[in-house]
């Protein structure tokens, strides 16, 4: 059955307190107050770097059944190595996360703004990815306008890849492609970067896309980056509502 996960790029914010978290809240425990309100959240930190074994197997039982993470690519992999070389990397990242992998959402692979598309790269790329395919799904944020012509997008669509449909207000290539059987949506903030909040009639607007793409049997994936003064949790919250609500209006 088809489903919308809803919910950010992150959980521990000390700036979330009184916003989300309730007054003197420790750190230790927002993971499992997050888990209260939202049932996956975007891992925007693997991306700096891999957490250690003990904090990877502390998420997992800090988390109850059912919980999602969708873990970013490593930035060795993607900004360093321009992906290029990776099979080591790629491996290594894997293996680490290994202890949540049957409660892993697809894999998010966050591009630097000046990688164009190359086929032959790419094409290298998703051989290196080969072996981990049959156990992982992966959503790619590209930010280069190249990614959104018709070749590349094919491309991604062959070789099982969702695009990362990403709302920056214009700082980020931005086009409604959807390229394999679900849909990854990520929200940096539609005036300030990570700063700003939606009005609700924009989140009514994703709201009733996401309701067309579940009732097309399309998965949806949509997560909050705007994390400062907390507009990201109560985005993520409003949004899951309208998305009922527009189930409901559909249904009726």
């Amino acid at each position: 059955m088809v489903s919308a996960h809803i919910g950010t790029s992150g959980w521990s914010y000390r700036h979330w307190v009184r916003p989300f978290y309730p007054p003197k809240t420790p750190a230790a425990k927002f993971l499992e107050h997050y888990t209260r309100h939202f049932d996956c959240v975007e891992l925007n930190a693997s991306f700096y770097r891999l957490p250690r074994p003990s904090t990877v197997a502390g998420w997992l039982e800090r988390t109850p059944p059912g919980f999602c993470f969708c873990v970013k690519l490593s930035r060795l992999i993607t900004h360093l190595r321009r992906l290029e070389a990776v099979d080591e990397p790629l491996a290594a990242f894997f293996e680490r996360f290994a202890p949540l992998r049957p409660r892993m959402g697809p894999v998010l692979i966050q591009l630097p703004p000046s990688l164009a598309y190359d086929r032959r790269l790419f094409e290298r790329f998703l051989q290196a990815l080969q072996p981990f395919s049959a156990h992982h799904r992966f959503a790619l944020e590209a930010r280069h306008e190249s990614w959104m012509a018709s070749e590349a997008l094919e491309h991604l669509s062959a070789g099982g890849l969702a695009w990362v449909i990403a709302h920056s207000n214009g700082r980020f290539p931005y086009k409604e492609a959807v390229t394999t059987d679900f849909v990854y949506l990520r929200f940096h903030g539609p005036e300030k970067l990570y700063g700003s909040g939606y009005p609700d009639e924009q989140l009514c607007e994703y709201a009733r896309k996401v309701a067309a793409w579940l009732t097309s049997d399309r998965h949806v994936w949509a997560f909050f980056n705007n994390d400062i003064g907390g507009h990201a949790v109560q985005d993520a919250q409003r949004l899951k509502d309208f998305v009922e609500e527009a189930l409901s209006t559909a249904g009726a």
